[in-house]
This record gives C-alpha cells, sequence and structure tokens, in this order.
C-alpha cells in the first residue's frame, strides 16, 4: 500500500539531525518507526530546524548531520515506498502554519511546558532566553498539524507536547472552524520506554559520551562493552551478581534471546560466570541487530546521493499534503490566494 493511501491513520515523527544514530536512538524511536510502517501511512522528517533552537551558533554540520540520519533510517528499515522521508526545512509550510498559530497561542501554553522549563535550567553552557527556544513546541505543533496527523508516536515524556499541539488545534477550530474543523485533534501513540543504559551506565546519550553507534564495526563494540560498568556490588570474580541491577544486564533484556538471558540469571548470580563473557554475549546479540543495519547502509555510503534523492521524492510528496493543509487554513481564515468576489457584491 503507498504513502499515498487514504484508508490508513497518519503518523508524523520527527528527529533532530544530530549526526549519526546511535542504538538509544534506534531503540527509542527508529525501532518502532520500521513497525508502524505496516499499519499507518507514515510521515518522518529531519527536523532540521528544531536543531536550530540551542545550536544556533553553529550551523556548518546541519546538512551534513541531516544526510546521516536520513542513512541511519534507510538502513534500519525506513522503506520510501512505505514512508515519506523528507527534511522540515525543505517543507516551508511549516514555517507559515507556525506563524499563523504563534498569533492565537497564549504565551502561558508555551512557558509551561515541561521540557522548556528542563532545559532552560539544565543547559548553561548556552543562552536559551530567544524567541525560538520559547516557540519550539509551537514548531512541534505545525509539524504535526500540518499534516493533520492522528498520531505522533511520543515517549512519556513528550506527552505534553501533544497535548499543547491539541489545545492549539482545538483554538484554531473555535476561532475559525465555523463548525466544521480544519485540524483534527491529535493522540499520542506511547512507545515502548526500554531502559538503554550507555557504556557508563547512564542513559545512552551523546552528551554524555557513552554511545554505541549503529555504525560502530564489531571490534569497536566489543572494546566499548568491555568498558561497561557492571553490577557494583560485583567487586571479585567469585562475588555473585544481580542482572537486575547491572547495566550489562539491562542491554540482555532488549537484545538478547531467552536462551541466552536464562544463561546471564544463572552463571551471574551463581558466579558461574564472569563479567568479560557476560559482556561478550552481549557484543554477540548487539551484531545480530547491527550487522543487518551496516550491510544495508553500505550503499547509501558509497552513493549519498541515493539518499538525497529519496529526500527529495519525499519532499515534494510532503509539500503536496502540507499545500492541501494550508489551502484549508488560508480558507478558513479568509485568507485564500483565490480571489473571491466580496459577498455583497452585485451578481
Amino acid at each position: 500500500m503507498s504513502a499515498g493511501s487514504t484508508t490508513r491513520k497518519r503518523v508524523l515523527s520527527g528527529m533532530r539531525p544530530t549526526g549519526k544514530l546511535h542504538l538509544g536512538n534506534y531503540v527509542g524511536a527508529l525501532q518502532n518507526w520500521v513497525g508502524m510502517q505496516e499499519k499507518y501511512e507514515c510521515f518522518f522528517f529531519v527536523a532540521d530546524w528544531h536543531a536550530l533552537t540551542t545550536d544556533y551558533a553553529d550551523t556548518s554540520r546541519v546538512k551534513e548531520n541531516s544526510l546521516d540520519v536520513a542513512i541511519d533510517w534507510l538502513a534500519a528499515g525506513l522503506d520510501p515506498e512505505k514512508s515519506v522521508l523528507f527534511v522540515q526545512s525543505h517543507v516551508p509550510a511549516h514555517a507559515e502554519l507556525h506563524l499563523l498559530l504563534s498569533m492565537i497561542t497564549p504565551l502561558g501554553w508555551l512557558e509551561r511546558v515541561p521540557t522548556y522549563k528542563e532545559q532552560r535550567e539544565n543547559i548553561q553552557d548556552k543562552d536559551l532566553g530567544t524567541y525560538g527556544f520559547l516557540g519550539y513546541p509551537l514548531l512541534q505543533a505545525a509539524d504535526i498539524l500540518v499534516y493533520r496527523a492522528d498520531f505522533v508516536p511520543v515517549g512519556e515524556d513528550q506527552v505534553a507536547h501533544v497535548e499543547l499541539t491539541r489545545e492549539v488545534a482545538r483554538r484554531f477550530n473555535g476561532f475559525y472552524g465555523a463548525g466544521k474543523p480544519v485540524f483534527p485533534e491529535p493522540q499520542s501513540l506511547l512507545t515502548p520506554a526500554a531502559k538503554l543504559p550507555g557504556t557508563d551506565g547512564r542513559k545512552m546519550s551523546k552528551s554524555y559520551g557513552n554511545t554505541i553507534l549503529l555504525v560502530d564495526p564489531e571490534p569497536v563494540v566489543r572494546q566499548k562493552l568491555k568498558t561497561m560498568v557492571t553490577d557494583p556490588a560485583r567487586v571479585r570474580r567469585t562475588d555473585p551478581g544481580n542482572p537486575d541491577v547491572c547495566p550489562v544486564g539491562d542491554l540482555h533484556k532488549i537484545f538478547s534471546s531467552k536462551e541466552t538471558m536464562a544463561k546471564v540469571y544463572e552463571g551471574c548470580r551463581s558466579a558461574g560466570i564472569g563479567c568479560i563473557e557476560c559482556k561478550s554475549w552481549a557484543a554477540d546479540s548487539l551484531m545480530q541487530i547491527l550487522k543487518p543495519i551496516q550491510e544495508r547502509r553500505r550503499k547509501f555510503e558509497e552513493n549519498p546521493k541515493l539518499a538525497w534523492d529519496i529526500l527529495e521524492d519525499g519532499t515534494r510528496r510532503a509539500r503536496t499534503a502540507a499545500g492541501e493543509t494550508m489551502d484549508a487554513v488560508r480558507e478558513a481564515m479568509g485568507m485564500s490566494v483565490k480571489y473571491e468576489a466580496p459577498s455583497s457584491a452585485a451578481k
């Protein structure tokens, strides 16, 4: 079934272009996206404008990073025959709708978004006192509404953003819908929140320098796992351990088979295996996931234009869908680009 089908519910999601993706990106979003392609009409975009909300001072790598993200998407299994893949800034309708929605959105709605407050408090090395940063949740709302998406796959921490989008849609429809809503109110599609630790035991994140990249070759993966922290109570090889409090155990729970998990629990708790052996089994499981991804990635690495052409084709399809929405928005607001004779004009 093509991505242009109207018989399926529509899903919209995006990802900032931070460069090559890591396992946390795969488990947290990408793996879920790949599975959605069979059930939903999917629009997935590289959120390059969103990258500017915090990293506006240096844009030199935005395009390169956007391409890297798209290549990882394709390597992980996103199919341009089933999903629309595109770059946010290449579809100007996102910006137009953001502008129009900014006219009706109270400042208080933006200031109460939890992630806005958290990032203002936690990111101290950048000036986030900008109009763009305050308004980024509204840009997200425009991203969703310009495609009139039915569902938005998010983690628990992003539900507030979808709720803001619903409020904005409701407000717009109240002002301009005239009994016929322009926008549907999108629903959150909660993604499974797997606990994926980095090599230092904290959440896997590039900012912590604790990631395993989807492009990491097997020797690099094995070396990174050798340095990974384990159960702090297991000091000596002869001490029994507990996989439920061990970051390596968390990796096994996500990526390993039931048979391997059984060996991990038995061997660790009885001190029958050491951490090195357990980490080696984890690396085996990770490579079963990573090798097919890396094999698919190779053709795009050899010819990056293939991926860029896919993004350009997706952009054309996204512009068509977004254009239909903007026609309806302008008409509802009485700002249609088509000439219409005044209702009081003589016939």
